[in-house]
Parts: structure tokens; sequence; C-alpha cells
């Protein structure tokens, strides 16, 4: 669903989660939705790069980064890899880089800032885990909707 608007959805909906209006938009798509995959990891990408490698059929992956910003979680390879592989967007709890190549995938990517350093590899992360930032708490199979005016957390799908 792309013809949405969050201010709409939210004047419509009940029982609707916000997170915190900290995030910027990356990629080529600002508006997106989808069935949310969690990750938690922490300075290391090697799990975000695993995920995005699998096809997203239309999923938004979440990746809390534990807000650091000391290195970037994803670049432009990697989202080169998401869009081809049909994930709809990711918001990450961190950092990204590659910037003008973000901006040209054909995906939504939303992200605390730009940072030019890589992470580690070192094959950490755990998927499908309960997160918590952005004031919100985000479960693996909640619904993601987000656009140019914030992000919204539902636990079921909503119309327009």
């Amino acid at each position: 669903m792309s013809d949405f608007a969050t201010t709409d959805l939210s004047d419509a909906a009940g029982g609707l989660r916000y997170v915190a209006p900290t995030f910027h938009d990356f990629g080529g798509i600002i508006r997106f939705s989808g069935q949310i995959k969690t990750l938690a990891t922490f300075e290391d990408n090697s799990k975000v790069r695993e995920a995005v490698e699998t096809q997203g059929h239309g999923q938004v992956l979440v990746v809390d980064g534990g807000a650091s910003m000391q290195c970037a979680l994803f670049g432009g390879n990697l989202a080169t890899l998401a869009a081809d592989n049909g994930w709809a967007g990711l918001v990450i709890n961190g950092c990204v880089r590659d910037c003008a190549e973000l901006k040209a995938a054909k995906i939504g990517i939303k992200a605390l800032a730009a940072h030019p350093k890589k992470s580690e590899k070192r094959g950490l992360g755990t998927y499908d885990v309960r997160l918590f930032f952005g004031g919100v708490v985000i479960h693996a199979g909640d619904w993601l909707y987000a656009d140019e005016d914030g992000i919204i957390i539902s636990a079921t799908p909503l119309s327009n």
C-alpha cells in the first residue's frame, strides 16, 4: 500500500504507536509500508546483509543498531540488494552511508544519520526480537507505515 498518508491513518485508527520524529529519509521512495521483520545488532551489519539477500516479500526490515553514531549499518550495495529482493523499506536505529546511491535506490530508507565509516563484520545480530526505540515497542509481525510525516506502527494492517 503506497497510497496512504500517515496523517490520514492517524486520524482514522486507534491503538497506533508513533515513532519519535528523529528519523530522516535516505531512500528513493519516501512513502512505504509493510509487515515488520526485526533485527537487533550493534555496529555489525552482517545480519543486515543476510536479511536483504533474501526475498523481502514487501516487508520492512526494522534494525535496532542501538542508535550508534560510530559507523553505518547500511549502504548503497545493500540498498540495491534490498530493492531487487522485494523489500519495501528499512528503518535503521543507527546510521547509513552512500547517500547518493541510497537516494537513487527504489526502496524506502529511514535512519538517524549518515556516517562514512563501514561497520564491523562479526556475524552478530538477532532476528525477530522485540525492539524498543523511538519511544515505542516494535514486534516482528507488526505493520509499519512511513512517509514524510513520520512512522506509525500498528499491530494489524491498516487501510486508508
